[in-house]
């Protein structure tokens, strides 16, 4: 597929928007834990459009950002959203990314994996490993997926799909 000059600077002006709701929504949803991850969700949204080579590199950025913001964990971060970004990029020929359904169910899941990944990495939170991979880390996922079927609604035309339910 081809993207114009014009599809591209939407796509980046929501990818921009998404940047500023994580910075200045996400502190106000509460426990974060729980918040959505429009950053993580960017990257998705990018990822899916790309090649896996420039997705991991797109994830590898994203995550330093996030480990800027958390320094106790650095490195974590940036391996998690690369391999993220990178599998998101390689799932797109196996999933349909027409459907709204299967695109909620592909952000949610990268976000899980992401989890799982940074917990890996730089060992458990303050619940625990189980808690945090069956309690907190689904509860992101979903208001994350919820957030993802929003933004992808909404902005449907301007990121060029086709949303089937």
């Amino acid at each position: 597929m081809i993207v114009g000059r014009g599809d591209r600077r939407r796509l980046w002006a929501v990818l921009g928007l998404l940047a500023v709701l994580h910075f200045a929504v996400r502190p106000r949803f509460g426990y974060p834990a729980v918040a959505p991850d429009f950053l993580l969700l960017a990257l998705l949204l990018y990822a899916i459009r790309s090649r896996p080579g420039i997705a991991a590199v797109a994830g590898f950025l994203v995550g330093l950002v996030g480990d800027a913001v958390t320094p106790a964990r650095i490195g974590a971060g940036a391996l998690a959203h690369t391999v993220v970004g990178y599998l998101a990029a390689w799932g797109r020929a196996v999933f349909f990314p027409d459907n709204l359904l299967i695109n909620c169910l592909v952000i949610a899941l990268g976000v899980w994996v992401r989890n799982t990944i940074q917990l890996i990495a730089s060992g458990p939170g303050v619940g625990g490993i189980v808690g945090s991979l069956l309690i907190w880390s689904p509860l992101q996922a979903l208001t994350t997926a919820v957030v993802a079927a929003i933004v992808l609604v909404m902005f449907q035309r301007w990121l060029d799909i086709r949303l089937e339910t």
